[in-house]
């Protein structure tokens, strides 16, 4: 991630409190100290604050991200508190983008928290995307997948989309900074939105916290360029029976979005 970083800002040290914060990590031969900084060097974009950006940006912050921008234009709902953890009751009616800061700030104050009060559009999508190294697709509806999927190929830069509804999830990584990445309208085309939403079918509290942490995961590995992040693959769970599948998918060679690469 580093080539694509502007270097000017780049931090190349860590604080002793920072040592210390992050000595479990910087224990692991795989992260080390130079991986601690890439982390502390990283900007990562969430979109969508509700059940999956919400274990994501705390777990982030918890990691050593460094900056961390929050996108969303919603409100939080006491219907919220049953699975969108960064939110609490006192938070009922604020900001989501707000709150959701609050809550990162509580577990890291020396993250630099950016928020977004808005809908994502192509105009912001293209401002936004250009100044992060990562985009956390936590959206739960595919108009807004489908967009970040098209502005982030066109900016090359890499997602981390997850889906979560009922009892079932899903992860994969599109990794457009590669001419090999498939990207989401490969694998999705002509989706029912009415049939695949939370609101019209629900979902179990847990679930969004398994699938937020690992796309917390995901963005870790492809910041510290570590491990295998599940490019080209699609990360399914059954928590009724708790059993992980992995599907292997290849870009679409006539796929509208990627193909004219």
């Amino acid at each position: 991630m580093s080539d694509q970083k502007d270097m000017a800002n780049a931090v190349d040290d860590l604080s002793d409190q920072e040592l210390l914060r992050y000595s479990r990590q910087i224990m692991m031969p795989e992260i080390d100290i130079a991986g601690q900084l890439k982390l502390k060097n990283a900007k990562v974009l969430i979109v969508g604050l509700g059940g999956l950006g919400c274990p994501v940006a705390l777990y982030l912050a918890a990691a050593g991200v460094g900056q961390i921008e929050l996108l969303d234009f919603d409100r939080v709902d006491e219907s919220n508190l049953q699975r969108q953890i960064a939110h609490t009751v006192s938070t009922v009616g604020q900001a989501k983008v707000e709150s959701a800061a609050a809550a990162v700030l509580s577990v890291n104050p020396d993250c630099q928290v950016v928020t977004h009060k808005r809908q994502l559009d192509a105009d912001c999508a293209e401002q936004i995307f250009s100044q992060v190294d990562v985009v956390v697709d936590a959206s739960d509806n595919f108009a807004t997948r489908f967009l970040i999927n098209e502005k982030a190929w066109q900016a090359k830069k890499v997602v981390i989309s997850g889906a979560a509804i009922r009892f079932e999830g899903q992860v994969s990584v599109y990794d457009f900074r590669s001419e090999q990445s498939p990207c989401y309208a490969c694998l999705y085309q002509d989706i029912s939105e009415e049939q695949m939403t939370c609101s019209e079918t629900g979902v179990v509290s847990p679930l969004v916290g398994i699938i937020g942490s690992v796309q917390a995961m995901e963005t870790i590995k492809v910041i510290v360029d570590i491990g295998r992040p599940l490019i080209g693959r699609l990360l399914l769970l059954d928590a009724l029976s708790m059993e992980w599948r992995t599907m292997r998918f290849k870009r679409d060679e006539h796929c509208a979005v990627c193909s004219g690469r």
